[in-house]
Formats: C-alpha cells, structure tokens, sequence
C-alpha cells in the first residue's frame, strides 16, 4: 500500500476559459474524491447526492444554496452535505473545489455495500 500526493491541486484541476473541467482525483473502494474547476459564471445546477459529500474549496469564489440557506465559499471553506440535501455551485471567479463522496451508513457493520 502507498500513499497518494498531490502536490498542486490547482495545477491538477486547471481553470477552464469557459466551461467546467471535473476530473476523479482519488477512488478506492470506499472513498471518491472529485475535483472541480470552474471559469466565472460557470454553475452546477440544484441536484442531490446519494451519499453525504464534503466540499473545499481550493481557490476561487463560490455561492452556495444548501437547502434552503445561501453562503459563499472561499479558499479553506469546508463545507459537509448529507445526502440527499439538494444544492447548487456557482462560480463568482474561477475557482477549484474538491468533492469528497464519503460512505453511507449501508456501508459499515455486516451490511454489504449498495452499487451507485
């Protein structure tokens, strides 16, 4: 087993000039972690998620819905999700962003893992 680095996530992820890259940065088989890069403008419209998810925010500018409740997202933003809550990103400036799917309660104890 080795570990994993990335030693410049914004130069992994680079900014798009118009448009959004994502791209999976890390997977094993019980973590994914995705990374974002957004140009100004660019937005993910209000979607949900089966699992719970973590975002940070690399560099950039982000407005945020949450449910019902607006924040915006700077650099060192660290952001948990539960599942299902519906959201949407929109990119102020361009900015980078990572998404971490953590597991869900399916995947702990005897119960065997679901298929997303």
């Amino acid at each position: 087993m080795s570990a994993t680095v990335i030693n410049d996530l914004a130069a992994e992820l680079t900014v798009p000039e118009d448009g959004t890259l994502s791209r999976v940065v890390y997977r094993d088989d019980r973590l994914r972690v995705a990374g974002f890069a957004f140009a100004a403008g660019q937005e993910l419209t209000e979607h949900t998620s089966a699992q719970p998810v973590v975002i940070q925010v690399v560099q950039g500018r982000l407005d945020l819905v949450l449910g019902d409740e607006k924040t915006e997202a700077t650099p060192g933003s660290w952001i948990h999700l539960p599942a299902r809550l519906p959201h949407s990103v929109y990119a102020t400036e361009p900015s980078v962003m990572l998404l971490t799917m953590l597991p869900g309660p399916e995947s702990h104890g005897s119960e065997a893992p679901t298929a997303a």
